[in-house]
């Protein structure tokens, strides 16, 4: 799939686009209607967290539902920090953003002639289109690598790693990577980049993502120059599976949605006692029910049931969750399930505005690396994969304004030193330790201080280090993006959404606002009146 190195000339292109996710795979389909593509990866087109996601794509295209509904739903969900603008453009442009991918021939799941929409906690209608039964990430994603590669305009390199973003004076002009299988450095020449590179929650030891989700393109953004914002919410999904070690699965959103139970070691449900609408609740209150219960249980995870539906349909519906289960010796349709939370969404990211600009001209961010305002304090499940054609379309159109040029620059050597990796790798467990231990599902000030204390550290020893070693960058770069979520998590002194602090349970209206970060400049509180 990787194109032979000196295939394209000069390797100037109308538009870079960062990351193979669904944001990235959107976006580099409809760019290659306006000019030449290239899609850069660090890994194979699978490895993303849109190819794992489960639950599906939300859009209120049912006839009982309406945009107006999905916007409630979703305000709700995100606890008074939407932005209300970006949440409009989501659930209106959402519609015809799915109607397209089917207009493509994306096929989703179907009950006769009718989609078969699902039911996922926060929702107040049916109005999850899934692929695949539970598969729906994998089946969008797997669609539209085989678009990209019937597509002439899109060169695709798999396995490059973005090492730098090249700026000239406040706008982009390309980005200097290493091919990870070569070690050779190269750059890539374009005044319009598309970073679409996934989240952050694969630093955490206990994670539904690929370990790959490591951040990347935030702090690419953020040692740029570019604005970030709200990394303090980190959504954990309330549900994935338990086995005793950092393996583990989501077990999606939708099992609830029919009508699964939470149910604690008395066999008892739980979910009834925190919130009207029980196992279908935000994921913020689901996943800040099971700690209580699991604290008051003195156990590391709860149970979830299915033992009450019919096996035939699960089997049938959630094909992939059952047969994943079963690999690791569980029937979800016969025995308890033990689950318990896992870091699974980063929320903040790089700060955009409607159409996915950054405050770098040319620079434009979507999916989850963004920080687009849609997602609040906690994100509405199924949002997602909703947000990423929605805004990398957006992104597309607004950059048709800017002028395609480019001027071919040397690459800046970044060194493959493989005698480094088992160094990186012993850093990235520490700094993985240090997020899950003192940085997690709850917080507290003393925790959270010690956090950024040592992951400061880390930070200037990489500092002084040599700055051209691929490893010793991907240090700096966890540290960076650590440090980002710890900065902004304890000076947020309140629990909202995605971020639950022991030491302040409350929500508190002084906090109706978002933390902004930019490199070499003190951090500072943007009321929500002020973030577009």
């Amino acid at each position: 799939m990787v194109k032979p190195e000196g295939s394209k000339t000069n390797n100037i292109y109308d538009i870079i686009v960062v990351g193979s996710g669904l944001a990235g795979l959107y976006g580099a389909v409809y760019a290659s209607k306006f000019g030449k593509v290239a899609l850069l990866t660090k890994s194979a087109f699978e490895e993303s967290n849109s190819f794992w996601a489960q639950g599906g794509i939300a859009a209120a295209i049912a006839k009982d539902d309406s945009p107006h509904f999905h916007f409630e739903d979703t305000i709700e969900a995100g606890r008074g920090l939407c932005d209300t603008k970006a949440v409009e453009i989501l659930v209106n442009d959402g519609i015809q953003r799915v109607r397209d991918l089917m207009a493509w021939g994306m096929e989703f799941d179907r009950k006769g002639d009718e989609l078969s929409l699902g039911l996922e906690g926060g929702h107040s209608h049916r109005r999850v289109l899934h692929a695949g039964g539970g598969a729906t990430g994998k089946e969008v994603v797997n669609f539209l690598i085989k678009k990209v590669k019937s597509i002439p305009e899109i060169d695709v390199f798999e396995f490059t790693q973005v090492c730098r973003l090249v700026i000239d004076g406040n706008a982009i002009s390309g980005v200097n990577i290493i091919d990870i299988r070569s070690g050779k450095s190269r750059s890539f020449s374009g005044n319009k980049v598309i970073i679409a590179s996934g989240g952050a929650s694969g630093i955490y030891q206990r994670t539904t993502n690929p370990l790959i989700s490591t951040g990347d393109g935030v702090s690419l953004a953020y040692n740029a120059g570019a604005k970030i914002s709200g990394m303090e919410f980190i959504q954990f999904h309330p549900t994935s599976l338990y086995t005793g070690t950092d393996k583990t699965f989501l077990i999606s959103e939708a099992v609830r949605g029919e009508g699964a139970h939470l149910v604690n070691f008395n066999g008892k449900r739980f979910m009834t006692n925190y919130h009207e609408l029980a196992e279908l609740a935000p994921r913020d209150v689901v996943s800040k029910a099971i700690y209580n219960e699991m604290k008051l249980a003195g156990e590391d995870f709860i149970y979830l049931s299915l033992k009450h539906l019919d096996a035939p349909h699960i089997k049938k519906r959630f094909k992939n969750i059952y047969k994943e289960a079963l690999q690791l010796g569980f029937d979800i349709t016969r025995e308890l399930v033990p689950v318990a939370p896992a870091a699974h969404y980063t929320i903040g990211g790089i700060k955009t505005g409607y159409f996915g600009q950054t405050d770098i001209k040319g620079l434009y961010a979507c999916g989850e690396v963004a920080s687009t305002g849609v997602h609040g304090a906690n994100r509405l499940a199924s949002n997602s994969l909703l947000e990423c054609m929605v805004f990398s379309k957006r992104a597309v159109d607004h950059s048709l304004g800017i002028e395609s040029r480019g001027n071919v620059s040397e690459p800046e050597i970044i060194k493959l030193d493989n005698t480094n990796k088992d160094f990186y790798l012993e850093r990235k467990n520490r700094i993985a330790h240090i997020m899950t231990k003192k940085a997690g599902i709850v917080r507290q000030e003393e925790l959270l201080n010690a956090a950024y204390s040592e992951l400061k550290k880390i930070r200037e020893k990489m500092a002084s280090g040599p700055g051209d070693d691929f490893y010793t960058c991907r240090v700096h770069s966890l540290a960076t993006i650590c440090s980002l979520i710890t900065d902004a998590a304890r000076r947020r002194n309140e629990s909202r959404g995605g971020h639950i602090r022991l030491d302040f349970p409350d929500e508190s209206d002084a906090f109706l606002g978002t933390y902004i970060q930019k490199i070499n400049q003190p951090t500072t509180f943007l009321p929500l009146a002020e973030v577009k």
